[in-house]
């Protein structure tokens, strides 16, 4: 579906489901040069069992237009200009990665208006080596390569989200692609990284969330490893924590692992 928010088009991906007002909402937020398919099989669980999914492309990215957010706290406003624009006046928002940060801002800044909060594969402070920095800036296809080993527990996993036979290393390496060649205005890949690298609220936002939080974790995780969450959790009024045995990737890793504790954290 497609939605125009702050003046430009918005795509927020809902299962195949139309919306329905009596139903609760799930946003899902992506992370950097990725779009709403990571969620493929977690956002269509919930369309099927009683929930408005919005998984969006984040503005700038894939089926989305505008500008891509060069901040969290940007990011976080169109996440809420679009609950505006569909007429959701809460939710529970679902982010990976930099899509985490950009929940837990949106959290903060919102508390009347989100119901639960899950961070996964999350971390903070979200630094980002200058090596892949300077790649997604000068170096795209390499530094694409780089992010797609650090978040993989393995180059071999067992079959997963798309079924037998999937390459997950390489249809993670070609969704960034697309996505990257999507926005040919901006270097999105470097955006995002810059983002995450520069956003300084997250113990300040934490201590303002009010609603439960899940911090859903890659034991493996080499991008965001579990340790680099301590301080967002030791912040967190109502929070707890899950971990799946996957790597950084976790949604389409181990998508059932993921999409099991999704679940139980929603009927709280």
């Amino acid at each position: 579906m497609i939605y125009t928010v702050q003046g430009a088009p918005l795509y927020a991906y809902t299962g195949g489901k139309a919306f329905d007002p009596q139903k609760p909402t799930i946003v899902f937020i992506h992370g950097v040069l990725n779009d709403h398919s990571v969620w493929i099989l977690q956002s269509r669980y919930f369309a099927n069992h009683g929930w408005n999914v919005l998984a969006i492309d984040l503005p700038g990215h894939g089926r989305s237009g505008g500008k891509a957010p060069a901040t969290v706290q940007s990011a976080a406003q169109s996440v809420m200009a679009l609950l505006d624009v569909a007429g959701v006046s809460k939710a529970v928002l679902m982010g990976h990665s930099f899509g985490s940060l950009i929940a837990l801002h949106a959290a903060a800044e919102n508390p009347t208006r989100v119901s639960q909060l899950a961070m996964v594969g999350t971390a903070y402070p979200m630094r980002v080596s200058p090596a892949l920095l300077e790649g997604s800036l000068n170096a795209p296809e390499k530094a694409i390569h780089m992010v797609n080993v650090f978040s993989h527990s393995t180059l071999a996993p067992p079959p997963s989200a798309l079924g037998p036979g999937t390459w997950l290393l390489g249809g993670s390496k070609a969704l960034m692609r697309r996505v990257l060649a999507s926005n040919p205005n901006e270097n999105i890949f470097n955006i995002g990284f810059k983002a995450c690298d520069q956003y300084d609220q997250g113990e300040v936002d934490m201590a303002k969330v009010q609603c439960p939080t899940l911090f859903l974790l890659g034991q493996k995780d080499q991008m965001t490893q579990p340790k680099a969450a301590q301080s967002l959790i030791q912040l967190a009024h109502n929070g707890q924590v899950a971990y799946v045995n996957a790597g950084h990737q976790l949604m389409v890793e181990a998508p059932e692992e993921t999409l099991k504790a999704m679940v139980a954290f929603c009927k709280h």
